[in-house]
């Protein structure tokens, strides 16, 4: 089963049961977590609510979760990261009698919860444009699902299930036609779908260049050794 299936029923089902008046008029406020969303266990993280300076007050709510007080303070903060605060996260603020759109989902990872596993290309860390990209996770751990994740997790990530290989398990990530924007420093970790916020510690950093076809050095990818 798909790390994500069980994640976008959840949370698709969630929307339909905010009971606070929304005014239309409003904007939706941004969510963002400081130092970052992707949290070691037992690091602080603040969660933080971008709402206008009229704002009177804010709520942040982890999802499925009871609805909070309305606080004046747009931030929470927490001193150690734990298993039972991970999840999806979204705010509103309020200005007068009326409350603003909710914002958009910020997801609280917690990482290095199991050891990590080991990232490589098989096609090569220097590519020309317009080629595909193969990257290996592999794992001794029997994780159902890997998560693969681009600058620290700054950028989009992909998530792919597991597959079996020797004594371990493995997923093939397939980056299709890769250009410019595609180049970076590339991890991967492991997870178990009853805990799809509970990742394992990063994985060796495996970093991409993509150099345009009209450079004749592109045309002899370099393949690790």
């Amino acid at each position: 089963m798909s790390l994500l299936l069980p994640m976008l029923l959840f949370l698709g089902f969630y929307p339909g049961q905010n009971t606070q008046e929304q005014n239309g008029n409003l904007s939706p406020p941004l969510i963002t977590a400081l130092p970052g969303s992707l949290v070691p266990p037992k690091q602080p993280v603040t969660i933080l609510c971008r709402g206008p300076k009229q704002a009177e007050a804010y709520r942040i709510t982890r999802v499925g979760s009871p609805e909070p007080q309305e606080r004046e303070a747009n931030t929470v903060a927490f001193p150690e990261l734990s298993p039972d605060l991970v999840g999806p996260y979204h705010c509103s603020y309020k200005i007068g009698e009326d409350w603003s759109p909710l914002s958009n989902l910020l997801y609280l990872v917690m990482t290095e919860a199991y050891e990590k596993p080991s990232l490589s290309s098989m096609t090569g860390t220097v590519v020309a444009s317009g080629e595909n990209v193969k990257l290996q996770c592999f794992s001794k751990v029997n994780f159902e699902a890997f998560i693969l994740i681009k600058n620290n997790g700054s950028h989009t990530f992909q998530e792919q299930s597991s597959t079996p290989q020797g004594r371990g398990a493995q997923a093939i990530f397939l980056l299709s036609q890769v250009s410019s924007a595609q180049a970076g420093t590339y991890r991967c970790c492991g997870v178990f779908n009853q805990g799809p916020f509970l990742w394992s510690q990063p994985s060796n950093q495996v970093q991409l260049q993509v150099k345009e076809a009209t450079d004749p050095d592109a045309t002899e990818s370099e393949h690790p050794t």
